[in-house]
């Protein structure tokens, strides 16, 4: 296999800042039957700035209970994505763990909601 291929594009620093990660804190969390993979509805708040938004992650495997005060790094400018009956404002980020499962990406130590990632 071609480790080239399997790389996406060279993009500028411009592309990059057009993305708009930010931090916030989960509020609520949500069973989501519908969800074709197992998944949980999210409620975060980004602060004042951007206020609370929700979210469809496929990290069904994390308890409830631990994920309600957890701080999480999402995107925050795409658009509103129809998830069956549930429109999802974010993209919470995540990365394949050994088994599959979607690892949260969090910041190091509690800052404030709605900071963004450079």
């Amino acid at each position: 296999m071609d480790a080239k291929a399997d790389r996406p594009a060279q993009i500028v620093f411009d592309d990059f800042a057009k993305v708009d990660v930010r931090v916030g804190t989960i509020r609520g969390v949500d069973p989501f039957p519908e969800a074709r993979k197992p998944a949980w509805k999210l409620t975060i708040d980004f602060g004042r700035e951007i206020g609370i938004k929700r979210s469809s992650a496929q990290i069904a495997h994390y308890d409830a209970k631990v994920l309600i005060g957890r701080q999480v790094l999402a995107v925050v400018n795409f658009p509103p994505r129809q998830i069956g009956p549930f429109t999802s404002e974010v993209l919470t980020l995540g990365i394949p763990g050994e088994n599959g499962e979607v690892i949260l990406v969090v910041p190091e130590r509690e800052v404030p909601d709605g900071g963004r990632l450079y």
